[in-house]
């Protein structure tokens, strides 16, 4: 259905797609993977007609084209679902999937409603074609962006990270969407830094590393470490590091915490333990972080830090009192992109380099240069902007700008979301690293490989409730997806 031979695409300075051929048959679902900057969204972006080869040809069913354009690529039945969904949020769901057709002289509102619930009959999509994008979840709005690609009649489709924001039973309804386009005759071109997803929905998978092709293998053919070796080029084993140290006393309490879509929050956490905290999309994870951050304000409930109750109505007040968020979505809430890695390491602790209102250059480079090495930061130099970094180190950066404020609490949001294998492995190590230092960790994850693999503790949220706490005996990924469904084990638990 889609070949790319000999593609080569130049950057000044970098070659990120280097003589690479590939191809995708018809009706299959083609995994791609690689680790950040290995050429995964270069390639997309060729084939979608954004960008063009310096080198090579496209054949698309037996068409051939020197290069793609957006209005080409749709004209051949391409469909992009980028991670970042490009869907318009006021206006409703029937109305972004017709959006731009040529309806005569007015937009016919009422036809593209009846379009919309024939398409969603047609697939078993539970939409209403009226609701609003901005009110819908984000896998609803992942099936929005499918609905457009199917009623273009695409006949090729890339998902890039489809499942990025969503909970283990959405990628399950998402899987059983793509085996129903698969059996359509439709190409999947599947992209993912999830290994277990790739081997439950894939047929082949191709591998990057460094702007080369690697390797095409059939799924059932290959496993877990053969594809980790394809993409770092080497073995890799111990994803999780161990943890041989103590945990200490307690340092945090949080009592009844209520407020933001949770209620009565209660949980502790130690010194140099990792706290996992596990749930489905809409569990509140993310917002009781909020409320501890002081991002949002808690109406009721309490909060000690080593047993003294602090009052936190600001993120500068958590700060403050010792706690650091880590957030979910790196790009909107944790950097600054247009900057550099020098501005955002030390954005949270400028005053601490002033002096009469002048900075102290000097001290401020220093500090970033020490969480730099300390991280181990990939970057030419400190002045580098970070939105030319890979996922991974513009995760590092964002960790690093919460270390450098010192705190004794620190909550990671989804640390390692988007990021390859390679990367994880260095998060999570700088995570056990600060565990070993002391720190105490609370860590939300939809991840269920690294709750399990990371927590010393598991809470688990449902429908902003704490529905349960499991120790490390207990760790099962059967006892997580019950109490996150909120079906309580009577011989765990008790009753409900």
């Amino acid at each position: 259905m889609l070949k790319l031979r000999n593609i080569t695409k130049i950057y000044p300075g970098v070659v990120a797609l280097d003589d690479v051929s590939m191809e995708f048959r018809d009706g299959e679902v083609h995994a791609v993977m690689g680790e950040n900057g290995a050429g995964k969204s270069t390639l997309i972006k060729i084939i979608s007609g954004a960008i063009k080869p310096n080198d090579g040809e496209i054949e698309v069913d037996g068409n051939i084209f020197k290069s793609m354009t957006p209005t080409l690529s749709a004209k051949n039945k391409i469909s992009v679902i980028y991670q970042d969904i490009l869907l318009v949020p006021s206006l409703s769901v029937a109305e972004n999937i017709y959006l731009g057709r040529n309806f005569g002289k007015l937009f016919d509102h009422k036809k593209v409603e009846e379009m919309a619930l024939e398409l969603f009959k047609e697939y078993g999509f539970n939409l209403n074609p009226k609701a609003l994008v901005l009110e819908l979840s984000p896998a609803n709005q992942t099936l929005v962006e499918i609905c457009k690609g199917i009623s273009n009649d695409a006949k090729i489709m890339i998902m890039d990270e489809p499942t990025a924001s969503l909970a283990s039973n959405e990628v399950e309804q998402l899987f059983s969407i793509i085996r129903k386009l698969k059996e359509k005759g439709i190409t999947i071109i599947f992209i993912s830094h999830r290994l277990d997803e790739v081997f439950e929905v894939s047929d082949r998978i191709s591998i990057l590393r460094d702007g080369k092709f690697i390797a095409t293998v059939n799924t059932k053919e290959t496993n877990r470490n053969e594809l980790i070796k394809y993409m770092v080029g080497r073995e890799l084993t111990n994803i999780h590091p161990k943890r041989d140290f103590e945990i200490g006393k307690e340092i945090l309490e949080v009592n009844n915490l209520s407020g933001n879509g949770v209620e009565n929050i209660t949980f502790t956490l130690h010194e140099g333990e990792i706290l996992g905290v596990a749930g489905l999309i809409g569990s509140g994870r993310t917002e009781m972080l909020e409320l501890i951050s002081g991002v949002k304000r808690h109406v009721s409930g309490t909060i000690k830090v080593k047993g003294k109750e602090i009052v936190i109505n600001s993120p500068k007040d958590a700060i403050k009192e010792g706690i650091g968020l880590i957030p979910e979505d790196r790009k909107k809430e944790g950097l600054i992109e247009h900057n550099t890695v020098l501005f955002n390491t030390t954005l949270m602790c400028n005053t601490k380099y002033m002096s009469h209102d002048v900075i102290n250059k000097k001290k401020r480079e220093a500090v970033a240069k020490e969480y730099k090495d300390a991280l181990d930061i990939k970057v030419p130099n400190l002045n580098t902007e970070v939105m030319s970094l890979s996922g991974g180190n513009q995760q590092k950066v964002v960790v690093a700008k919460v270390l450098a404020e010192d705190p004794e609490i620190l909550l990671f949001d989804e640390p390692t979301k988007g990021i390859d294998v390679m990367a994880k492995t260095e998060i999570y190590n700088i995570m056990n690293n600060l565990a070993k230092r002391g720190k105490g960790i609370v860590m939300v994850s939809s991840d269920m490989e690294e709750v399990l693999g990371m927590s010393d503790r598991i809470l688990v949220l449902s429908e902003g409730r704490l529905e349960g706490e499991l120790n490390k005996s207990e760790f099962t990924q059967e006892n997580v997806l019950s109490l996150a469904s909120g079906i309580v084990k009577e011989e765990l638990y008790g009753k409900k």
